[in-house]
């Protein structure tokens, strides 16, 4: 399949079915099968990998399997993706709805940006990154990045919309480089993140740390500023894992890279 179509199939799925019950989805999704008699079957093996990944049990791997390719790719744009992350966003909605902001303003969430709030699906669906399965260019994603196309996932655009009616402020803490700041403000905008009250890119200095080190030195300052972190949403157990990581920390699901 052309990356072109690739490209618009996934930006397609992310951006047009946030309200809708009904998704079409635009590659069939794959459907692991399992005899009764406990035969091994194609695909299955990945299904569990996938676990693995999402519950840390497997920690610093570098690519997704390349026999594992197509699940990954079929996972990420079919129905099942987007009901995990619904599942995500629904259970921190029912979270929040049980705390009370205090008068003051300093009751924050933190979110993530890449995976998590915008997704750089269209990127990973290209040919030459195969959803993770080829090595990670950084100049190819940094050229993606400057495009500032990247679609809002609709879950958590939802759930960010509902922390702010109730009454929390929002922060976003990315890994992006700074020089970045411009067209993610502006990709923000127009994928429907209107207002939040800090947007906290990694600086030059910063580049040395590991991103658990980067995210928990960054909170670090928001409570020393008294904030309190009510809530923390990320993709990467690196978004969640170190200090300061707040009340409460919810996974995005993310099998296509691992962030240390």
């Amino acid at each position: 399949m052309a990356p072109q179509i690739l490209l618009f199939l996934a930006t397609l799925f992310l951006s047009s079915h946030a309200q809708s019950d009904v998704v079409v989805n635009p590659i069939r999704q794959l459907r692991p099968l399992s005899g009764a008699g406990g035969h091994h079957i194609k695909g299955v093996s990945c299904l569990s990998w996938r676990l693995a990944v999402e519950t840390n049990n497997l920690q610093g791997w570098k690519l997704v399997p390349q026999s594992c390719e197509r699940y990954v790719g079929h996972y990420m744009l079919g129905d099942q993706y987007r009901l995990d992350c619904e599942t995500v966003a629904d259970a921190a909605i029912e979270y929040a709805k049980t705390v009370k902001p205090a008068a003051d303003g300093k009751d924050v969430w933190v979110f993530d940006i890449d995976e998590t709030t915008l997704s750089n699906l269209p990127y990973y669906a290209r040919s030459d990154v195969q959803f993770g399965a080829i090595a990670y260019n950084d100049t190819k994603f940094n050229e993606w990045v400057a495009e500032g196309q990247a679609p809002a996932v609709p879950a958590i655009r939802k759930l960010y919309l509902k922390v702010q009616s109730l009454g929390f402020k929002t922060v976003f803490l990315s890994g992006t480089a700074e020089k970045f700041t411009d067209v993610r403000i502006t990709n923000l905008h127009e994928t429907g993140y209107d207002k939040w009250e800090k947007l906290i890119l990694k600086g030059e200095d910063q580049h040395g740390k590991t991103a658990v080190q980067y995210k928990s030195d960054k909170r670090g300052d928001l409570v020393k500023k008294g904030y309190r972190i009510v809530g923390n949403v990320g993709d990467q157990w690196s978004d969640l894992i170190g200090t300061n990581v707040g009340s409460r920390t919810f996974k995005v699901p993310d099998p296509m890279y691992y962030i240390a």
